[in-house]
């Protein structure tokens, strides 16, 4: 399974679900990350990504080739992370086809109605298990 990873701005959120991907689901899983800005992708790759790249461009190349995107919600938002997502990023998050992750982060204050006001942590472990059970769906295809 292709996983992907998008983040912006320091890329620490990026860099948690990275760390958790391996955590649980171990390196038989590509796990490709892919940021806004340089400093998101780099904070990414060292987490441990098999593959990164940079900017609009290579968002929207790669987005298409994989079964699952974990991101924030922030990222199907133009103009959110301080002007980072651009409406072609939206566009191509939301237009791929693979499964999309979103954790309801709130900076943009875009209220999710229906979403508990959960920790930072509390959102990566849910997305975790979350992966997990698609994982083992997908292997029963």
């Amino acid at each position: 399974m292709r996983v992907c990873v998008i983040d912006g701005r320091g890329g620490g959120l990026g860099k948690r679900l990275i760390h958790g991907l391996l955590v649980h689901l171990g390196e038989s899983h590509e796990i490709i990350a892919l940021g806004t800005n340089e400093a998101a992708t780099k904070a990414m790759k060292q987490a441990g990504a098999n593959q990164s790249g940079t900017g609009e461009q290579r968002i929207t190349q790669t987005v298409p080739t994989v079964d699952v995107i974990l991101a924030s919600l922030n990222l199907v938002l133009p103009g959110a992370m301080l002007g980072e997502v651009t409406p072609g990023i939206a566009h191509a998050i939301l237009g791929a086809p693979g499964r999309k992750l979103l954790l309801p982060l709130n900076r943009a204050q875009v209220e999710v109605v229906g979403t508990e006001a959960l920790t930072l942590e509390n959102l990566i472990g849910r997305t975790m298990r979350r992966v997990q059970m698609l994982l083992k769906s997908s292997a029963l295809d």
